[in-house]
């Protein structure tokens, strides 16, 4: 069976055979609309790791605090109120939304597989989920997608910030495929397929940031 038979996302068979660059292949799923990377090209832990090491992602870099207001702003608009249990989860090196929810009144925590290997994190439930820029990293995106639907607490949200892709013309000449660590693409019809399956609302509140919220 070949590594690229199914879809890391729902499971389903057949990908199609999508895009090819200097890099790497691309497939995508005909039921979710995933793209994905060709599972031959993925690189190992370390690789991986040394690769985001590279990133600058400082606490007091103003550039940045105003990069992740796009996803702040419309999450705690979302939220009633301050004292809310929140999980940043992929926070990298420079946890700095979750320090910006902080100050905003709420309760953080924070989860990341190098940076903040915090098992204890996983063992409870929370008002509100945060995944800025990270959730084009993951593998086997299912593993997340239903980890988070068992963190969550009936009616909490989930706060996404991702750059979509839209069609083959645009992902054919987009920037964002070429980050070797960048494995997972969403197109706004995954998260609506997504929403569907778990009975949650989905506002796409711009281009790159989806919020999701339980119905029940």
């Amino acid at each position: 069976m070949s590594a690229n038979s199914h879809c890391p996302l729902c499971r389903a068979s057949a990908p199609d055979f999508y895009h090819q660059d200097k890099q790497r292949s691309y497939f995508r799923c005909k039921i979710c609309a995933l793209v994905f990377a060709d599972r031959a090209s993925l690189l190992s832990s370390d690789a991986e790791h040394a690769q985001y090491l590279l990133h600058n992602n400082d606490l007091n870099d103003n550039g940045y605090r105003q990069f992740l207001t796009r996803l702040s702003v419309p999450l705690l608009a979302s939220l009633t109120g301050t004292g809310y249990s929140g999980l940043d989860f992929g926070c990298g090196p420079g946890p700095l939304l979750a320090k910006m929810l902080s100050e905003a009144g709420q309760q953080m925590q924070l989860w990341d597989p190098y940076f903040a290997d915090n098992p204890a994190a996983l063992q409870q439930q929370y008002d509100f989920i945060c995944c800025s820029e990270a959730i084009e990293h993951f593998v086997t995106p299912q593993n997340e997608w239903r980890l988070w639907q068992q963190l969550l607490k009936p009616m909490g949200v989930l706060a996404i910030m991702t750059k979509r892709y839209t069609d083959l013309a645009a992902f054919s000449r987009w920037h964002y495929k070429n980050d070797p660590t960048h494995v997972s693409f969403f197109h706004q019809d995954t998260f609506s397929w997504l929403a569907v399956q778990a009975k949650m609302t989905a506002d796409f509140v711009t281009n790159d940031v989806v919020i999701l919220q339980k119905t029940g």
